[in-house]
C-alpha cells in the first residue's frame, strides 16, 4: 500500500550546474565546476554593492531592481550572508548581528529513510557510473527541518538555486481599468514580429539568452531541498516516516521552478531520479499554467477569500475567469498523474487550497479509491465563500474525498454550513450527505510540529553560539519577538501600532523592552510597506536613545539558527494574525522556552484569537483581538509582569499540547479517521451493495418463529405522486399484502411515513393490527393499541414553529409555486411545483442555512429532502422510533416470556430510512436478532445490505412470496 501525498510543490527541487540563469549573459560568469554548488555570492562583492541604488547613503535593493549584468539583485534581500537592511529610524547597530537566511545543501535536511537510500545509491554509483552526474551528499546525524513559513521570493523568482528562467506568458492586466491596453499591445507586437522575421531573413543570430536556456538540458543537476512549499506538511511526513508509521509513500507535486526550457529527455531524467531516489512523482505543467494557477488564482483570489479578505478593490481581477482556467488545468494534471500511478489499495492524500478540484476529479476516475483532503488554511463563512464565482465547482471538488480535514472546529462548521447553503445538501455535525446518498466525513485534526527534530536543531552548536551572541548584545533588555510575512493578513501593522501604544501608555518600559520583528514578503505591497515603515520610523524616533532602540524591524528572513536562538532568549512571542489556519511558530516558541539553553524561561505567548493555534492552546496563551490595540498593548504588559508561577503553569499547558499533539500524532489521527470513513463509504457504495437474494430471504423467513417487518410507505408501498394523491389513496395491492402478512401471528408489521398520525390512520384504515411510525419517527403506534406515543416534544414544537413559520413565509413569497405544510411536530417547505426549480433550489439552501442558524439553540434543524425542506427537532428520526419498538419488544420478552423476533426485515427508499438500516445492523451485530435483511429500493449509496431495483412492484412481489410461505 502506497500513500500518495499531493501538494502543489514537492519537498525537492533541482539545481543545475553551468552559468546561472539569472545572469544576463550566457558567458558573463564563470562556468561552475562539475558538482559545485552555484550560489550568487557575487552580490556581496564591492563591485556589485557599488552599483546598488543609494537611499540615505545606504545600499538598497529590491526584487524590482534592474538587471546590472550581475546576479539578480533581489537576492540581496533574501540570501546575502552579510548585508541586512537597517531598521528605519535605527539608533543602534545591534541588529547587524543578524544575517539573512541562506538555503543549505540538502545533505543537512534529508529524512533518515532517504539518507539510507542515498547511501546505497552512492555506493552503487561508484561501481556503475550514471549518465547524469549528481554531486555527493554529506550525511549528518541531525535531520534538518523544512521551514514551515519560509518567506521565499515566490514561484519562478528563486535565485537560491540555478534554475531555468520562466517562459510564462504575460497574464491579462491586473487592473480592470487597463483592459484597453492589450489592443494597443497587439499592434506593437505585430510590428515587432514583422521586424523579427526580417531580421531572421537577413541572417541575424538568435539571442544568447535563448541559446543559454536550451543548454539547461545539457547541464548536470542535483536534487535539493525546496525553498517553497508547505514546510509544516514536509516535516510531518518526514516525522511519520522516521517514526515507522509511514512505510511506502509518493510525493506528488511540481518542481517549484520553470520547466518550459527543459527538453523532454531532461524532464524524464529528473522525474525518474525523483521517483527512484526521493519517493516523488513530478507533475509537469507549462510555466504559463503554473504561473496563472499559483500567482494569480491562488494568491490573488483564493488566499484572500479564505482569510476573510474579499478582493473588491476597483483594480482587482478577482472576479474574472481567465486564471480559473489555469487553476483547472493544474488540478487536472495532478489528477492524471495520480490516477496513472494508482494501484488498488493505495491511499490518496491531497493537501491545501491549491488542489481543491483534485478529489472530485479523482473520484470520477477512481470511484472506489480511498481519498483524503486536508485544508491547512482557514475556511471562511458561507457569506464570504459565496462571493467566489466558481463556488459550487470548488465545493463539489472537495466533496470528492472520503474525508475532509480542517485545523479546528470553526473551519469545519463553516464548510458544513457553506455546503448546506450553496449546494442544498444535508450537513450533519460529522459530515455531508450528498444527493447520491454518499456520506463525506468532516474531521477536525490540527497539525503540529516535530518536537524531536526541533529539539535536536536548537541544541546544535550553531544555535547555542547565537543564543550567547544575542543574549550578550541585548543584555539587560526584555526581548519580544515577532516573525510574520508582511501582508494584509498577518497583522504586522496592527502589532506595531499596538506596541507603539504600549510604549506610550507604559513609558516605564520604553528603555527596557525591544521588539524584534522579522517581516518579509514574497510579493511587494508598496502601500503596506510604506505605511509600516512610517510607523516603525515614528516609534524609533519617539522612543529611542543613542543607547537603546525599542523596535528592530528586519524586512528579510534571518538564518534558521538565529531564529531558534531568538525564540530561546525571547521573553514573549507576539502573533497578531488577522486570520490564520495554524501558526506553528507559536509551537516552536513553546518548545524553545523550557529553559534548557537560556533564561528567562516559560515565556508567555500573546496570540491572536483568529489563529487556529488559539483553539489549540486556549487560555494557556494570552488571547487578543488584533484589531483592539489597547487590549494588545495591555497584553504585552501582562506578559512582562506575569508571576513566575503563572508563567510556568501556562507554559506547561502549552508544552504538553505541543508534545502530544505533534506531527506524528496528526498523521496517525488523520489516517485512522480516513480509513474509517473509507470503510463506511465502501459499505454504502451503490456498486458494492448486492441485489436482494429472494431465496435467502425466503429461507430466513420460513425458519423464524417470530418476525418483525418494517416497511416505508412513500416510494416503497406506494409510488410517489402528488401529496394529495398519496393521502387519499393507497393501492389495493398494498393493502391486501399487509393484511395477508398480519394474518400470520408470527409477524409484527410496521409502516413508517413522513405523514401525520391521522393521515396514516386514514390511509391504512382497512388494515387492522398494523403498527405505524408517523412524521419520520415523531409518533409511534403499536399494533395492538389505538394510542400514539410522542417521541417529539409537542409543547416545544408549538414555540419554535412560530418562528420557523415566519422564516418560511419569507422564502415562500420568493418561490412561486411553493407552499408550507405544517404538521404536529414538523414543518415542510414544499417546492415540487415551483415555476423556477433552479431558483427554488438556491432559495431552499438559503432557507435551511437561515433556520439552522436561528434555531440552533432550540434544538431544531432543517434538512433538505426531495423538492423540499423538512424542519423538525434534532434527533427525531425513524431510527429513534425503531429503537423504541425494539425496547418495547425486549420488555415484553422479559415480562411475559415472549420470544424476541428472530427475523427482521426493513425496506425503504429514502435518506430518512438509513437511520433504520443502521439500527437494524446494530441489533444483528449485538446478537439481539439473528437474521436481519435491509433492502433499499433503487440504486443508491446506502447502509442497506441489499438493493431492489424493480420499485414498488418488486417490493410487493417479494412480500407476496413471503405471504405464500405463511399460508403454507
Amino acid at each position: 500500500m502506497t500513500v500518495f501525498v499531493a501538494s502543489l510543490f514537492l519537498p525537492y527541487t533541482v539545481n543545475f550546474d553551468g552559468p546561472p540563469s539569472w545572469n544576463g549573459s550566457a558567458t558573463g560568469s564563470p562556468k561552475a565546476h562539475k558538482g559545485e554548488h552555484v550560489v550568487p555570492a557575487a552580490v556581496n562583492s564591492p563591485a556589485v554593492v557599488s552599483k546598488l541604488p543609494q537611499v540615505d547613503g545606504q545600499s538598497t535593493v529590491s526584487l524590482f531592481t534592474p538587471n546590472l549584468n550581475t546576479a539578480a539583485l533581489s537576492v540581496a534581500l533574501t540570501q546575502t550572508p552579510d548585508a541586512i537592511l537597517q531598521t528605519p529610524g535605527a539608533t543602534t547597530d545591534h541588529e547587524k548581528i543578524f544575517r539573512p537566511h541562506v538555503q543549505k545543501p540538502m545533505a543537512l535536511s534529508l529524512p533518515s529513510h532517504i539518507k539510507e537510500k542515498k547511501e546505497q545509491s552512492e555506493k552503487g554509483s561508484e561501481q556503475q557510473p550514471k549518465e547524469q552526474a549528481v554531486r555527493p551528499v554529506q550525511l549528518k546525524d541531525i535531520r534538518g527541518i523544512s521551514r514551515h513559513d519560509l518567506h521565499s521570493p515566490g514561484w519562478g523568482k528563486s535565485f537560491v538555486w540555478n534554475q531555468p528562467p520562466s517562459r510564462a506568458k504575460s497574464p491579462p492586466p491586473s487592473s480592470i481599468l487597463k483592459h484597453a491596453a492589450p489592443e494597443l499591445k497587439e499592434r506593437a507586437l505585430a510590428i515587432l514580429q514583422t521586424a523579427q522575421r526580417k531580421a531572421a531573413r537577413t541572417g541575424h543570430r538568435r539571442s544568447r539568452t535563448v541559446s543559454h536556456d536550451r543548454r539547461f538540458s545539457e547541464y548536470n543537476y542535483s536534487v535539493e531541498k525546496a525553498i517553497i512549499g508547505n514546510g509544516g506538511l514536509f516535516n510531518a511526513i518526514d516525522a511519520a516516516t522516521d517514526a515507522g508509521q509511514l512505510d511506502e509513500k509518493l510525493w506528488v507535486g511540481t518542481l517549484g521552478c520553470p520547466v518550459d526550457v527543459l527538453e523532454d529527455h531532461m524532464k524524464e531524467n529528473i522525474a525518474e531520479k525523483l521517483e527512484n531516489d526521493y519517493d516523488s512523482l513530478a507533475v509537469y505543467v507549462s510555466d504559463s499554467d503554473l504561473n496563472g494557477h499559483y500567482e494569480h488564482y491562488c494568491k490573488t483570489i483564493l488566499w484572500p477569500v479564505f482569510h476573510y479578505q474579499i478582493p473588491d478593490h476597483p483594480k482587482s481581477k478577482a472576479y474574472e475567469d481567465h486564471s480559473w482556467i489555469f487553476y483547472v488545468k493544474v488540478n487536472e494534471a495532478f489528477a492524471d498523474r495520480i490516477a496513472k500511478n494508482y494501484k488498488k489499495g493505495d491511499i490518496i492524500w491531497i493537501h491545501d487550497y491549491h488542489l481543491l478540484l483534485v478529489p472530485g476529479l479523482l473520484r470520477q476516475k477512481l470511484p472506489e479509491a480511498e481519498i483524503g483532503f486536508f485544508l491547512h488554511t482557514a475556511f471562511p463563512s458561507s457569506e464570504i465563500f459565496r462571493c467566489l464565482a466558481v463556488r459550487s465547482e470548488l465545493l463539489e471538488g472537495i466533496l470528492g474525498a472520503n474525508m475532509i480535514g480542517f485545523q479546528n472546529d470553526e473551519y469545519g462548521h463553516h464548510f458544513l454550513q457553506t455546503c448546506s447553503r450553496l449546494l442544498n445538501v444535508e450537513a450533519t455535525k460529522h459530515g455531508v450527505i450528498l444527493e447520491s446518498g454518499r456520506f463525506v466525513h468532516v474531521n477536525t485534526c490540527p497539525i503540529g510540529i516535530d518536537p524531536k527534530a526541533v529539539d535536536q536543531q536548537r541544541g546544535s552548536p550553531e544555535v547555542l553560539d547565537w543564543v550567547k551572541t544575542i543574549t550578550e548584545k541585548y543584555r539587560g533588555k526584555r526581548i519580544i519577538v515577532g516573525r510574520d510575512k508582511l501582508d494584509n493578513i498577518r497583522g504586522v501593522r496592527q502589532k506595531i501600532l499596538s506596541y507603539e501604544l504600549f510604549l506610550n501608555k507604559y513609558p516605564e518600559y520604553k528603555d527596557q523592552v525591544v521588539l524584534i520583528q522579522i517581516a518579509t514578503s514574497s510579493t511587494e505591497d508598496p502601500e503596506l510597506s510604506a505605511t509600516v515603515a512610517d510607523i516603525v520610523t515614528r516609534v524609533n524616533s519617539t522612543h529611542s536613545t543613542l543607547a537603546h532602540q525599542p523596535l528592530v524591524f528586519l524586512k528579510q528572513d534571518i538564518d534558521f539558527g538565529q531564529y531558534l536562538a531568538l525564540l530561546t532568549v525571547a521573553e514573549c512571542l507576539m502573533i497578531t494574525s488577522l486570520r490564520e489556519g495554524m501558526n506553528l511558530t507559536s509551537h516552536e516558541f513553546v518548545m524553545c522556552q523550557d529553559g534548557k539553553f537560556a533564561n528567562p524561561k516559560h515565556g508567555p505567548l500573546v496570540l491572536s484569537e483568529f489563529t487556529g493555534s488559539a483553539t489549540v492552546f486556549g487560555n494557556n496563551a494570552i488571547l487578543v483581538n488584533p484589531w483592539h490595540y489597547t487590549q494588545c498593548a495591555d497584553a504585552i504588559k501582562q506578559a512582562l509582569e506575569m508571576p513566575t508561577e503563572e508563567r510556568e503553569r501556562r507554559w506547561k499547558g502549552m508544552y504538553d499540547i505541543v508534545v502530544n499533539q505533534n506531527a506524528t500524532a496528526w498523521y496517525h489521527q488523520y489516517m485512522e479517521a480516513l480509513h474509517h470513513a473509507w470503510k463506511e463509504h465502501s459499505v454504502r457504495e451503490a456498486t458494492s451493495v448486492p441485489r436482494l437474494s429472494v431465496s435467502s430471504v425466503k429461507t430466513k423467513y420460513q425458519k423464524a418463529s417470530k418476525r418483525l417487518i418494517i416497511l416505508d410507505y412513500e416510494g416503497t408501498l406506494a409510488s410517489w405522486g402528488s401529496p394529495t394523491d398519496i393521502i387519499l389513496t393507497t393501492p389495493k395491492r398494498s393493502i391486501d399484502v399487509l393484511n395477508d402478512l398480519i394474518e400470520d401471528e408470527r409477524n409484527i408489521v410496521y409502516v413508517m411515513s413522513s405523514r401525520m398520525p391521522e393521515e396514516l390512520e386514514r390511509l391504512f384504515s382497512p388494515v387492522s393490527n398494523l403498527g405505524m411510525i408517523a412524521e419520520n419517527g415523531a409518533y409511534v403506534k403499536a399494533p395492538d393499541t389505538d394510542e400514539w406515543e410522542e417521541l417529539a416534544n409537542a409543547d416545544a414544537a408549538k414555540v419554535w414553529k412560530q418562528g420557523v413559520r415566519s422564516i418560511l413565509q419569507y422564502y415562500v413569497d420568493r418561490i412561486e409555486g411553493s407552499r408550507i405544510e405544517e404538521r404536529h411536530s414538523s414543518v415542510v417547505l414544499d417546492y415540487a411545483e415551483a415555476e423556477d426549480m433552479a431558483g427554488a433550489f438556491k432559495q431552499a439552501g438559503e432557507c435551511a442555512n437561515h433556520i439552522n442558524d436561528a434555531c440552533q439553540g432550540q434544538n431544531v434543524c432543517a434538512v433538505p429532502v426531495e423538492d423540499g425542506l423538512y424542519i423538525s427537532e434534532v434527533g427525531i428520526n425513524k431510527g429513534l422510533a425503531a429503537q423504541m419498538i425494539s425496547d418495547t419488544l425486549e420488555k415484553m420478552s422479559q415480562s411475559r416470556g415472549e420470544p424476541m423476533p428472530e427475523f427482521l426485515m426493513v425496506v425503504g427508499d429514502s435518506r430518512e430510512d438509513e437511520y433504520v438500516f443502521s439500527w437494524a445492523h446494530k441489533l444483528e451485530k449485538a446478537g439481539i436478532i439473528k437474521d436481519v435483511v435491509t433492502v433499499t429500493v433503487g440504486a443508491r449509496n446506502t447502509e442497506a445490505s441489499a438493493t431492489l431495483t424493480q420499485g414498488v412492484t418488486g417490493v410487493l412481489s417479494i412480500l407476496e412470496k413471503l405471504v405464500r410461505i405463511s399460508q403454507g
